[in-house]
């Protein structure tokens, strides 16, 4: 049980009917014995008639009964949605074939409409796109695998080859039977410079910048690289190229000048759209993983919005850097947790 004052910021929860505070999942009203959620319209109890509670147990176990109308035992509303598009996502991930809106409205019992606003609403993404997202990342994984390219583009979803071979190459960044071969053939520009953060690599695809890494050791840096397309052919002799490394050596060195790259990203559609919110935070400032998944239109993504950053191959550029802790604290990065802090404070004294 958790003692409750007038001055408790609990008690905004329950008069704006929003959701609760940690350690405070229900409140107990002691003139009546009914447990309730905040988010309850249940007539408004005086402050000092309440007691929080993390869970039922707790409240029940303190002589208080739920509340007919909320409900408080049972899953909320928004819990339920929850967990019926977690199924449909599986299940769109699990098929061997692209559902239709309409299919999965079905299984979802709802019309086709109202699902489609759900889903969207709980994931950030409509499931056609969800699908090509997950279809993306099957494609990545299993080509290089496959016995032959057929086998795969079947195997994902794709109903004709030539609607493969039409998107193929947006989602690989080269054909398929290049990135099937270690892309073999495929001219990828590479460059490596020092800098005050220490060394940092692009590599850029026909497409755009696909990777922007940092370290202190070169040599990784070029392995990684190499781990990644074992058979492609390495050049830096595009000026073109050689004008966005200097842009990105430049924007480390002072981040107060602007970068806008071409970029060859791959990841899922959830992904991608956190992506798109980092390149919006401006210089100098910092959102919370929390205020990030705000801004998606889904509060409850944190950690997948944790696991979106972690993700990201494409530093500098993609400012995975820009998001922290909701305490401000600077929590991970692939890239050292000291460079992050460092890429802050220069970008602070920019700013």
């Amino acid at each position: 049980m958790t003692q409750f004052t007038a001055s408790d910021r609990r008690w905004e929860a329950i008069i704006a009917s929003n959701p609760p505070a940690e350690g405070a999942n229900f409140y107990a009203v002691k003139t009546t014995g009914i447990y309730c959620r905040p988010q309850c319209k249940s007539r408004i109890p005086k402050p000092n008639n309440i007691q929080f509670f993390a869970t039922t147990t707790e409240a029940e176990a303190a002589g208080f009964r739920p509340c007919k109308r909320c409900q408080p035992h049972t899953d909320s509303p928004q819990t339920e949605r929850e967990q019926l598009i977690a199924k449909i996502c599986k299940t769109i991930e699990a098929s061997a074939e692209m559902l239709s809106l309409n299919e999965l409205a079905q299984m979802a019992g709802l019309s086709p409409y109202h699902f489609q606003r759900v889903f969207k609403q709980i994931v950030g993404v409509t499931p056609k796109d969800y699908a090509k997202g997950d279809r993306a990342k099957r494609l990545r994984d299993r080509l290089p695998q496959d016995r032959s390219i057929t086998n795969t583009l079947y195997a994902v979803g794709y109903e004709s080859s030539s609607s493969f071979y039409t998107e193929a190459p947006h989602i690989l960044g080269m054909k398929p039977k290049e990135y099937k071969q270690g892309a073999q053939n495929q001219e990828i520009r590479l460059a490596i410079e020092n800098t005050k953060l220490g060394w940092v690599i692009v590599a850029a695809t026909e497409l755009g910048v696909c990777a922007i890494a940092l370290g202190d050791n070169p040599d990784e840096l070029v392995s990684e690289i190499h781990r990644q397309f074992p058979q492609a052919k390495f050049c830096n002799d595009n000026l073109t190229f050689q004008a966005w490394v200097a842009d990105v050596v430049a924007a480390i060195a002072m981040p107060q000048r602007s970068i806008n790259l071409p970029l060859d990203i791959q990841g899922t559609a959830f992904q991608q759209q956190v992506w798109q919110v980092l390149q919006s935070i401006p210089l100098g400032s910092t959102l919370s993983y929390q205020q990030v998944a705000n801004q998606m239109g889904k509060p409850k993504a944190v950690r997948a919005v944790a696991s979106a950053c972690a993700a990201n191959k494409i530093a500098i550029a993609i400012p995975c850097h820009r998001v922290v802790g909701s305490n401000g604290s600077l929590s991970g990065y692939r890239w050292g947790v000291a460079r992050k802090q460092a890429l802050l404070e220069l970008e602070k004294q920019w700013n």
